[in-house]
């Protein structure tokens, strides 16, 4: 069963914030397909878990318990759960050097100052999981603490991108478990759900 894990942090207080949109793509998923998140079984219920059927796969939509820092963890358990080796794993997370609006799809790489993709690299000793990201560079970017940035929610004038980007990211999600990464990656790198200026 492939897994799809979607990057944030649990809790109200982060809801809104930049660093959750991982979340909101995985919860988009699972909401179309009329699915209950239920907790991942184990001892430590380190993650939310979502099981659906997607581009005629069955796949586990995850939600990491555990702090952006500590979401290793919790993709580890799952895809010991679900017999998933880390090249099937596929990742949605937020960019802060990526363009607000911009969707990007791609096979490994580093974490680029990420915490959570640092963690997922570190406990999973691999960096060759596929990745669906999301452009949350805004204005105030270049002036501000990366770990600061991105637990701020967006700007109310930033706002009217955010869901049209959540959108094209579940999208993408559903091109890559289709057609693969390659063809999703032609698809999508380059697109934005930024109306052109």
């Amino acid at each position: 069963m492939r897994v799809v894990l979607g990057l944030g942090n649990v809790g109200s207080r982060y809801a809104g914030t930049r660093h959750n949109v991982g979340f909101r793509v995985v919860e988009l998923l699972a909401e179309r397909e009329r699915v209950r998140w239920q907790e991942l079984p184990g001892p430590e219920r380190l993650a939310y878990t979502a099981e659906v059927e997607l581009a005629g796969q069955p796949v586990a939509l995850l939600k990491a318990r555990t702090l952006m820092n500590r979401s290793g963890r919790a993709a580890a358990a799952a895809l010991d759960r679900y017999r998933c080796p880390v090249e099937e794993l596929l990742v949605v997370f937020d960019d802060a050097d990526l363009i607000l609006g911009r969707v990007r799809v791609r096979q490994g790489g580093g974490a680029g100052g990420h915490n959570g993709l640092r963690s997922l690299m570190d406990v999973l000793r691999s960096p060759d999981f596929g990745r669906v990201k999301l452009g949350v560079k805004g204005q105030g970017r270049e002036e501000s603490d990366l770990a600061d940035y991105v637990l701020r929610p967006f700007e109310a004038e930033e706002r009217a991108v955010v869901d049209p980007m959540i959108e094209l990211g579940a999208e993408a999600v559903d091109a890559v478990l289709a057609h693969g990464l390659e063809a999703a990656m032609n698809a999508f790198n380059g697109r934005s759900a930024a109306p052109a200026s």
